[in-house]
């Protein structure tokens, strides 16, 4: 007897100084012993919870459950069961429970009591149920993106880092047969009908938009024509970025097609009209200038008419002067510009420029200081660059006001010869500086201001640059002033 009342002492012993909750319950519900690692979970001292029954400490929603199970195992059907729930702590919070319980019988068969074992999962629960929220908001995020990406009217193409097409919407899908009717391989940089702008020259490998992308380039509004037939042809504007990894590395590109078509059309048919009724207008305003010229130098007309003929004069050759730079662009559309490249001393170019902008900046009082060396020769187009430094120099003296200056570096670096022009103006607007090389562009400040012009200057430059195989930029600030740099390569293209 001795033998066994020290084995039931020990067993009491392990019980309660277990660090699971634990706890024999009556047939009737009742708690007969609990351990303190129990009280602690739920919050009760060992005599309240004696007094109290399980459902009284279990959440509502949880005590059928719990009394389903319980009930089968007295009647005999499972020897025990294992059940997660909810259990409502003294101060009311809840605690979740991974309980397990299991039913001693009597030599007889009879219920004698239930053991139960109760392990604290409330922070597992929470991290569980934290997932399975964000998963739930990973999936709404999933599923609105997939609806983005397959009803929005721009083709979106993915490409893997090894150049291999990843997934493409609908909308790509449907413009894939016009530049690839033989089908496509899936793969960056597959040759097909893709032409450049002129509509004529087919597009090479390394200028595919595809294969930029996934060389790693990133680009905006890169324009070209598909298919073989001029009349069912579409032009296409895209963009590429491109995607990385967590660490930074890159892991792809996305790709997006928007048509233009009509655009471009449309703008086709702006050019054609401009340049014919430039052409047309040319002839007969040569004639006009020739007389005036002759009227201007008549002696016998008053000094007041010849005043007012002076007047005209100067208006016919600003009217010259834009119909050439309509000319200038019609050209540039037809078939690009053709160039004449000769041997030309670039800053002697640059001095007679800023000599021939000298009367109109002493004029409005404005500086003009010039830094280049005794002989920098290149071969360019002479009279196209001329229109490019006479261009920005006067622009500069333009927008220029009274007392402020301007500066003309030339000068040799690595890239090739690089030409600075620069002023204290008015300057631009952050968000105008990417549109000031676009056709007929006016500035907001100009239009403010009053100050003349058509908008065709920079255009002229950028496609004279272009055409030499250079790049030109800008840098500027609102009311302080811009730099334009011209670079021009020392071999031409």
């Amino acid at each position: 007897m001795q033998g066994a009342s020290e084995s039931a002492d020990l067993w009491r012993l392990t019980v309660q100084h277990s660090p699971i909750g634990m706890a024999l319950v009556g047939v009737d519900g009742r708690p007969l012993m609990v351990n303190r690692a129990l009280c602690d979970m739920l919050g009760y001292d060992e005599p309240q919870l004696a007094r109290m029954g399980f459902p009284e400490f279990t959440h509502p929603d949880d005590v059928d459950a719990d009394v389903a199970l319980f009930g089968r195992t007295l009647a005999g059907e499972i020897d025990s069961y294992r059940l997660r729930k909810r259990y409502l702590h003294a101060d009311g919070r809840i605690v979740w429970g991974d309980l397990s319980v299991a039913l001693v019988r009597h030599a007889d068969g009879e219920p004698q009591h239930f053991i139960a074992q109760l392990l604290d999962v409330t922070e597992q629960q929470e991290h569980q149920e934290r997932l399975k929220a964000a998963k739930a908001d990973a999936d709404r995020e999933r599923q609105t993106l997939e609806a983005i990406f397959e009803t929005v009217n721009v083709g979106l193409l993915l490409i893997g880092s090894d150049g291999r097409y990843e997934r493409m919407n609908r909308r790509h899908l449907e413009t894939m047969n016009l530049p690839f009717p033989d089908g496509h391989e899936g793969s960056a940089g597959q040759l097909g009908h893709v032409y450049y702008l002129d509509g004529k020259t087919l597009m090479g490998k390394e200028d595919m938009p595809s294969y930029r992308a996934a060389q790693g380039e990133e680009f905006d509004d890169y324009r070209y024509w598909v298919g073989d037939d001029p009349v069912t042809r579409a032009a296409f504007s895209t963009s590429a970025r491109q995607m990385r990894g967590p660490s930074g590395e890159r892991i792809g590109a996305a790709l997006a097609y928007q048509e233009i078509t009509d655009l471009m059309r449309a703008m086709q048919v702006k050019d054609e009209f401009v340049s014919s009724v430039s052409h047309e207008l040319r002839t007969p305003l040569t004639s006009v200038l020739g007389f005036l010229e002759i009227l201007c130098d008549d002696e016998e007309i008053p000094p007041g008419a010849q005043a007012q003929l002076r007047v005209v004069q100067r208006n016919a050759v600003r009217l010259q002067s834009l119909l050439s730079d309509l000319l200038q662009v019609g050209q540039d559309v037809e078939g690009g510009l053709q160039l004449r490249r000769t041997d030309v001393d670039l800053a002697r170019l640059v001095r007679y420029a800023v000599e021939a902008a000298r009367p109109q900046a002493d004029k409005r009082r404005v500086s003009i200081a010039v830094d280049v060396p005794d002989d920098l020769r290149l071969s360019v187009d002479e009279q196209r660059i001329r229109q490019v430094v006479d261009n920005l120099v006067s622009n500069a003296v333009k927008y220029t006001g009274d007392g402020g200056s301007v500066t003309v570096v030339l000068r040799r670096d690595s890239e090739g010869v690089v030409l600075e022009v620069s002023d204290t103006g008015i300057g631009i607007a952050p968000d105008e500086v990417d549109q000031v090389f676009t056709r007929f562009f006016r500035g907001g400040r100009a239009l403010e201001l009053h100050i003349p012009g058509t908008g065709l200057g920079l255009d002229i430059v950028s496609s004279i640059v272009a055409a030499h195989g250079g790049a030109v930029s800008l840098e500027s600030e609102l009311g302080r002033g811009s730099t334009f740099r011209v670079t021009l390569p020392f071999s031409g293209l």
